[in-house]
């Protein structure tokens, strides 16, 4: 089973397929690695393709510490996997927790990424939501030690950015939810109380993201409310994003929109490494009505 360790010795489990310009997908707090599945059979056509399992994710190392798990942490782990495989830049690919530490990534090694893909980002980072969010993490964290993976998964994976998939794709929902009920308790639950409960709100890193000069795809669906706004202020902040919008879809949008997910992805890889995603033009960038701190300009 192919292992590598970071550099705070935790080892984490990886699988490859492919060969060529390298791939690193980096899955979401209610998936592993077994989510980027039909990304690791379409890309490996043509790429050399990583997906990895964050720690607290067997066969990946479940540290029992909480404080082994946070934003920061999330984030230097894909440079150990960059690392561990004698890997200098590679197109970074994140959903939902795996967005977040795809971004961060990108504020921090951007030199290091070939490309950032930001999926289903966003949840609790909107300052009407952040404090909730963060309450939220923290309960769910409790409820996961006292009932369990299954009780969780019977829960919050039904929630309501989850039903679009469960309506168009019932046997892949079913997957889904029986690999979320395969997961360790106590990594999830460090995962929720360390990570997801403590990582800022990207309305406190807008001056990070306008610095940022990584070509930058931004993916969410229409009916992932958390992440609407959040999307747009990545739009208007980070200078080289671009913003696609998946038409009735939920959160999970690579396993419940594969087809258009790849495309998408295959489509914005192509054009930057054709040297044709660019920093977005001055005269396309006037003032938002909203601006990057989600107020009106003029302070209405």
């Amino acid at each position: 089973m192919p292992m590598l360790t970071t550099d705070d010795g935790v080892k984490l489990h990886y699988e490859e397929a492919g060969s060529g310009t390298p791939v690193v997908f980096v899955h979401e707090f209610a998936g592993d690695g077994r989510s980027w599945e039909p990304q690791m059979r379409h890309f490996s056509r043509a790429y050399r393709c990583i997906a990895y399992n964050a720690r607290g994710y067997p066969p990946s190392e479940v540290p029992e510490d909480v404080e082994r798990y946070s934003q920061a942490r999330a984030r230097d782990d894909i440079r150990c996997v960059l690392d561990g495989l004698g890997i200098q830049r590679a197109h970074v690919v994140g959903l939902s927790m795996g967005a977040f530490a795809t971004l961060h990534f990108g504020m921090h090694y951007g030199y290091r990424a070939l490309s950032l893909t930001v999926a289903g980002g966003g949840y609790g980072a909107h300052p009407a939501q952040y404090a909730r969010f963060q309450a939220d993490a923290k309960a769910n964290a409790e409820f996961i030690r006292n009932e369990g993976m299954a009780r969780f998964a019977a829960t919050y994976g039904h929630g309501p950015t989850r039903i679009q998939f469960q309506n168009k794709d019932p046997r892949g929902f079913d997957e889904y939810i029986r690999q979320l009920s395969e997961h360790s308790p106590a990594g999830s639950a460090n995962t929720m109380q360390g990570y997801q409960g403590r990582r800022p709100s990207l309305y406190d890193l807008t001056e990070e993201m306008k610095r940022m000069d990584v070509p930058t795809l931004i993916l969410a669906g229409d009916e992932e409310e958390p992440c609407l706004e959040v999307s747009l202020l990545m739009k208007r902040c980070i200078p080289a994003a671009g913003l696609a919008i998946l038409p009735r879809s939920g959160h999970g949008i690579n396993l419940e929109e594969p087809a258009l997910f790849n495309q998408l992805v295959g489509d914005f890889f192509h054009l930057v490494e054709a040297g044709r995603w660019g920093t977005r033009d001055p005269r396309a960038a006037p003032p938002s009505i909203w601006g990057p701190g989600g107020k009106p300009v003029g302070g209405v």
